[in-house]
């Protein structure tokens, strides 16, 4: 069967050429020696490799040589791992150095330092990194894996299935290609193809990760074809191809027109390579008509511009004669680039690498070094070792080239970015960078604004995950039976949030926040307190205010009438007292209204204590003054003696008095102080003050109304005395009353949070203290000021 050629290929060779003539133009390398080179072609085959390298100077024969004129120095390739490997079986026995540009060595570094192998590519576990950071810098978490069926395509999945799993990247499927030992197995591969790319069509999943030899993008491309021909059942968007390194764009002649627009916006890792000078103008002058010596080069033009040379054998039919004004930058770039590509790179570093250290082997004082009349005499290729090992120079790009410990060429890879044209040629655009060279903090980069990307996609970074994100509050629920990746969303609970997507729970907001309508954020709570700027506060200080004015206008009656028979009857000084502490009362509310601070926190429960036990002490001093005014009125009553104002005094300041104790040990040992509540309303931190010791606080409250029990009972059992105008009936009223109010408050206090707890204390204030001004009160202002006929001391000495 009639040899294929692949034109890319050719560019190694040419990339050789180039590099062996700089040398030997140097004269600074290799001075007075003619570095010269064997080509052999492996044809993918494994017989015809080992054949070719026991074809090599220094194997022909094992352990023998007769007159042999070529020292073979060391071996550059192969292009692909297994050809590389093939050689290492022969070459290992005699140690000769293999330098590989196109294919990594066996994970197993034992067995690459027992092979010789020298890699000009970087370490394979660098672009592993690559890919995982590819998917999670364009955030694609559902991706597909389509590798060669060979020992490197299973070794490419098992150590990249890991690393995906760990930064939660999940794989849609994973097929296999079966592989290919000669390309006269191209055509029945394609059944195999055309199932392949139904299955990766049918997925979900935008972006498939290729990993293959030489040959595998030409199987990628034809499956592609083939894929369109056949009407398989496909969506509507492309796909990106993330290529590993060891891929390139390349083709035979009669396959150099195929689509290349389905592969718009692919990406690839490469090795790295720069701008060497004076290449492309060394390609630009490529004749077959001057080939001096190359023979492979009127072969490779017939293929590529289908023409025939004069005087030709052949009996194909082409479309013209070769004239050799065709032009190589005038191909597609799937057959053949103008700029030197990464593997090109690699092995033009390769020459040089082993030129540098021929020349440092040859040094004056070299241990290998031996001269016979001047001229260099045969040495073993096994002696080129120490000096490979510790080669180091600057290229003509102006990069440094040298070898790590582990034999592997010191740098990265580049990732690129396909961009087709309709000619059928392409790009690659640099837009990305992953290893050693990379900044130590970043090693890896990408620039989003270079890329160009399939047209079904209108110039956006495509999504490719399993289901969309989990909006922000939401939060993300595995499905059972499903990779991690696919997942359901369910909503935050009540009061979290989730701030992102994809959170896999959601986080409760600070104490002094409170979640957003959409549970996507928190948001500052406003403080609160309960004060007279809004309606319920406004409310209560109009009605304190005006109970208070009320108040002053009873005061005034009574003082302005002070010496009517009805005020003085009821102890007219105790009255005055009693008014003013009822004032006094109806003006507490107002600092419960004031913003809650420390000295207002103080103010409000001790002055309300205070205020209100001192008017309940006269409400007793009068109920008793009462009772013992009827009983001293009796013949022979001892109890005249009782009766005055000082024993009213007495009552009033000694039931005060035991208050001002309980409020001092209050004060003493937990004092009231301001507070927060951020639970009783969502969106408001309620400042208040809190009691301290909340069992004081009920003292309080229970010696008031221990009095106001006293006062009732006392004046209860004088209601139905034998006097005109008999007070007890009332002050029983007001203490029922008063009772009444603060027996409900308790309960209702307990039971509601925040400024509302100071809403019911402050009416419960009020009310109470209107229930004494109006029960006690009324009826005495309503003699004095409408029936003033009946203040007068005959009627109120009338017996009933």
């Amino acid at each position: 069967m009639r040899e294929v050629i692949v034109p890319k290929n050719y560019q190694h060779i040419l990339a050789l050429v180039f590099a062996v003539k700089e040398i030997n133009e140097n004269p600074k390398i290799l001075p007075n020696i003619t570095l010269g080179f064997h080509i052999y072609d492996s044809y993918f085959d494994e017989r015809m490799t080992y054949w070719a390298a026991l074809n090599l100077p220094s194997t022909l024969v094992p352990n023998y040589k007769c007159n042999n004129q070529k020292h073979l120095a060391a071996v550059i390739g192969g292009l692909d791992l297994d050809i590389s490997v093939y050689l290492a079986n022969i070459l290992g026995i005699y140690k000769i150095p293999q330098l590989t540009y196109g294919s990594f060595s066996p994970e197993d570094a034992g067995q690459s330092q027992s092979t010789s192998f020298y890699k000009m590519v970087p370490n394979e576990a660098h672009q592993y990194t690559g890919i995982v950071e590819l998917l999670l810098h364009f955030g694609w978490t559902w991706v597909g894996l389509l590798a060669r069926e060979s020992e490197g395509g299973e070794r490419f999945i098992q150590a990249l299935k890991p690393l995906l799993s760990q930064k939660g990247i999940c794989l849609a499927f994973s097929e296999t290609t079966l592989n290919m030992a000669y390309l006269a197995e191209y055509y029945d591969m394609f059944p195999h193809w055309i199932q392949i790319y139904q299955a990766i069509m049918e997925s979900k999943a935008k972006v498939v990760v290729v990993y293959g030899g030489t040959k595998s993008i030409l199987a990628l491309q034809t499956m592609i074809v083939l894929g369109e021909m056949e009407n398989v059942t496909k969506t509507s968007d492309g796909k990106v191809w993330i290529l590993t390194a060891q891929l390139d764009f390349t083709a035979p002649p009669l396959r150099m027109s195929l689509d290349m627009q389905t592969s718009q916006g692919s990406l690839s890792f490469s090795v790295h390579s720069n701008v060497v000078q004076g290449f492309k103008a060394f390609l630009q002058a490529q004749n077959p008509f001057e080939a001096n010596g190359n023979g492979f080069v009127k072969q490779f033009w017939a293929e590529v511009f289908l023409c025939l040379f004069p005087n030709s054998n052949t009996e194909e039919q082409a479309s013209g004669t070769c004239t050799g004004e065709e032009k190589l930058e005038n191909l597609p770039s799937s057959g053949f680039e103008m700029t030197m590509s990464g593997h090109s790179y690699s092995l033009y570093n390769a020459v040089f690498a082993t030129a540098h250290a021929l020349h440092a082997m040859f040094l004056p004082g070299a241990k290998y070094r031996r001269t016979v009349e001047g001229e260099m005499q045969e040495f073993q290729p096994w002696q080129l070792h120490p000096f490979l090992r510790s080669v180091s120079f600057n290229n003509s790009a102006g990069e440094t080239v040298t070898f790590s410990e582990n034999r592997e060429v010191e740098a990265g890879f580049d990732i690129t970015n396909l961009v087709t044209f309709p000619n059928n040629s392409f790009t690659k655009v640099k837009v990305g960078r992953i290893g050693v060279e990379a900044t130590p903090d970043q090693p890896f980069t990408v620039d989003d604004n270079r890329m160009v990307w399939h047209r079904s996609f209108h110039q956006v970074p495509p999504l490719s995950v399993c289901n969309p994100s989990c909006p922000p509050g939401s939060r993300k629920e595995k499905k059972e039976g499903e990779p991690f990746c696919c997942y359901g969303c369910a909503p935050c609970p009540q009061g979290k949030i989730s701030s992102e997507k994809d959170m896999v729970d959601c986080v409760a907001c600070p104490k002094d926040h409170y979640p957003h309508r959409n549970q996507s954020q928190c948001v500052s709570k406003t403080t609160s307190f309960l004060s007279v700027k809004e309606p319920l506060g406004m409310s209560l200080a109009l009605f304190a205010l005006s109970l208070s004015l009320l108040t002053v206008v009873v005061l005034a009656i009574f003082i302005k009438h002070q010496d009517t028979p009805i005020v003085r009857a009821n102890n007219r000084d105790l009255t005055y007292t009693l008014l003013t502490f009822l004032l006094l009362c109806f003006l507490c509310p107002l600092i419960f209204l004031s913003p809650p601070e420390r000295v207002s926190c103080l103010l409000r429960q001790m002055a309300f204590g205070l205020v209100f036990t001192v008017t309940v002490s006269c409400v007793l001093a009068k109920t008793i003054t009462v009772v013992l005014a009827f009983v001293a009125t009796k013949p022979g009553s001892q109890m005249r003696k009782w009766v005055g104002k000082r024993l009213a005094s007495a009552i009033v300041i000694s039931c005060s008095l035991i208050q001002v104790g309980i409020c001092t040990v209050w004060l003493g040992t937990c004092p009231p102080f301001p507070d927060s509540d951020m639970h009783s309303v969502m969106r408001e931190i309620i400042l208040g003050c809190n009691e301290g010791s909340v069992a004081l606080f009920y003292c309080v409250l229970g010696y008031m109304g221990f009095l106001a029990i006293i006062s009732f009972v006392v004046a209860f059992l004088a209601r139905k005395l034998p006097e005109s105008f008999n007070e007890a009936k009332f002050i029983t009223f007001s203490m029922f009353l008063f009772c009444s109010v603060w027996i409900s408050f308790v309960p209702v206090y307990l039971s509601t949070k925040g400024k509302y707890m100071v809403a019911v204390e402050i009416f419960s204030i009020l009310a109470s203290s209107a229930g004494i001004l109006g029960s006690i009160f009324a009826p005495k202002c309503y003699i004095i000021v409408l029936r003033p006929d009946l203040n007068s001391k005959e009627r109120l000495l009338k017996r009933k």
